[in-house]
């Protein structure tokens, strides 16, 4: 199977799989390559991998997102993912990441607070 993850932005990876596990919201599963054809929403979690070539197990920390198998192909969408060779060293990537979109995610909300007592600053000012 062809193994496909989609973000927003980029295509994150492309690598032919013997095997795909992931959750959906009524539990985990996985997929091999004569599985029927399946579409399923993720839950944000861990979706692993077994590569062809090697047999290795790759995890991919993911959010919320669909999969969709059609025939020998797995596309997997999400707006975020991380990809780790462990689980130990994935946990810690995800850790320093999220810390990083919560720093973002305070200055986004200071910016709007600002924008917003500018702006009812400017009704005010519309007053007669």
């Amino acid at each position: 199977m062809i193994l496909k993850v989609l973000l927003p932005t980029e295509v994150l990876m492309e690598e032919k799989v013997t095997k795909v596990n992931a959750e959906a919201e009524n539990g985990h599963f996985c997929l091999l390559p004569n599985h029927i054809d399946f579409v399923a929403a993720l839950v944000p979690g861990i979706l692993s991998f077994e590569i062809q070539d090697t047999k290795k197990e790759i995890f991919l920390a993911i959010d919320e997102g669909i999969l969709v198998k059609c025939d020998r192909e797995v596309l997997v969408s999400t707006r975020n993912a991380i990809r780790g060779e462990d689980l130990e060293n994935l946990k810690q990537t995800v850790r320093e990441q999220f810390e990083v979109l919560d720093e973002k995610e305070k200055l986004t909300r200071s910016a709007l607070a600002q924008f917003e007592a500018n702006m009812v600053r400017r009704f005010q000012d519309l007053r007669p």
